[in-house]
């Protein structure tokens, strides 16, 4: 096992849970050590440390930061736990084993920006990490960790959760900022961008639960501490979600830069017996699809997966054995864009609809063989032409998968039933 815990050495107990379970195992220890630096300093850390967004977009967190305005006005700092793309969990696992973690990393965030208020966005199925959060912030607030003048510093920081309505458009920052502010839950268009004007117009940080987490051990140990994990351009441990077709799934902490093969046969436990590995989405639903082949190249880190055409995202690692049907599959991915799409831009609104009927007539026994090349025609048009990235993630799966696995694409049409599964649609989902 090549697991390396900074992030999650003590979510085994329950108690860590607890602010006095977290401050057993040094909680809060490191906010003493923050407030006696200067904020510039701590930014100066984390910009060294080359922590990168761990929500999907993988920018560089202490750059983020230095984009705020140095000026007078109020500041926010917003933690998107929307984590509303299939196949990631592992933020929900952050919040439910150690809410302090995250609350602590949020206050020492606060006090490097000059933000005096800050939300956690949690999207609204996630009623139970929602309680542990609520439960740990009252216990802060209670222990003098978190209102006015904190351990005496003269900092004061309130924190809040916010809940989200379950839509996976409020993970984008833009669209978690509308909805925060009471609006529809649609992105903005960039620039501004919210460090300059976000939140109520005022200078926003948005990152997510894992960067935020992460803050508290790079000022605890040092930038060079945290680069001894992980990659030159990829610094530090990651959080990945495994789920799919393997004898182990769950979420699993590797440096970055980890073989993903590794990932899947060590951690993972490897396939199932007698079946072997077909595809691997590696970064969440929206990450272009890899082949077996790739997969054996692939280590997890934001450089190497974007060599091969697809991307880290956030961490979730979908493994696909030779047992499933690729259009079946894809048929569920163009459903939920099509489902998720905000509406706001036309070649999303209409793009996510189109793949999903194009797709669904193919899966129905109504396709024809140009319906294939539409979709990838579609998929090309919705490419880097809306305000957020919903549209391109949309049509990177349907580009990928009708690439690389084209002739069970061609099967379906000429057969009317499942190359792999040798069934129809209906037959499927009867």
């Amino acid at each position: 096992m090549s697991e390396v815990k900074m992030l999650t050495e003590f979510y085994h107990l329950p108690e860590y849970q607890t602010l006095a379970g977290y401050k057993a195992k040094g909680g809060y220890e490191t906010l003493h050590k923050a407030f006696k630096m200067q904020p510039q300093a701590i930014i100066d850390e984390v910009k060294a440390s080359g922590l990168r967004g761990r929500g999907g977009a993988g920018f560089p967190t202490g750059m983020k930061w230095g984009f705020l305005p140095k000026n007078g006005e109020p500041r926010y700092l917003l933690c998107n736990a929307d984590e509303g793309e299939p196949g990631t969990f592992k933020d929900r696992m952050m919040m439910e084993r150690a809410p302090h973690q995250l609350i602590e990393g949020m206050i020492i965030s606060a006090f490097a920006i000059g933000s005096h208020k800050g939300y956690i966005y949690v999207r609204g199925e996630y009623v139970f990490p929602i309680e542990c959060l609520n439960k740990a912030i009252k216990e802060a607030y209670a222990a003098g960790l978190l209102g006015k003048n904190i351990l005496g510093s003269g900092f004061d920081f309130d924190l809040d959760v916010y809940r989200g309505a379950g839509a996976y458009i409020c993970g984008e920052e833009t669209g978690m900022i509308s909805s925060l502010e009471g609006l529809k839950g649609q992105p903005k268009l960039k620039p501004p961008f919210p460090a300059v004007q976000g939140y109520l117009r005022k200078p926003t940080i948005v990152n997510n639960v894992e960067t935020l987490a992460a803050v508290t051990y790079i000022i605890k140990d040092g930038a060079q501490a945290y680069r001894k994990h992980g990659t030159e351009k990829s610094a530090g441990t990651k959080l990945f979600s495994l789920s799919g077709n393997v004898m182990t799934p769950g979420n699993f902490e590797v440096p970055l830069g980890y073989p993903l093969m590794d990932l899947i046969m060590k951690e993972g436990g490897g396939m199932k017996p007698g079946r072997k590995l077909k595809a691997v989405i590696p970064g969440g639903s929206s990450a272009p699809v890899l082949t077996a082949e790739e997969v054996a190249k692939a280590n997890l880190d934001y450089e190497s997966l974007a060599g091969l055409g697809t991307m880290l995202g956030s961490g979730a690692v979908i493994v696909i054995d030779d047992s499933q049907c690729m259009v079946d599959m894809l048929g569920v991915l163009t459903h939920f864009y099509a489902h998720e799409s905000c509406g706001q831009c036309t070649p999303c609104r209409e793009g996510t609809g189109w793949l999903n009927k194009v797709l669904h007539s193919i899966l129905e026994g109504r396709g024809r063989l140009q319906d294939i090349d539409l979709l990838i025609k579609v998929a090309d048009n919705m490419k880097g032409k809306t305000i957020c990235a919903l549209s391109d993630a949309a049509a990177l799966p349907v580009l990928s998968f009708v690439t690389k696995f084209r002739d069970e694409f061609e099967f379906y049409v000429r057969e009317g039933r499942s190359k792999v599964k040798g069934t129809t649609y209906a037959e499927m989902h009867h």
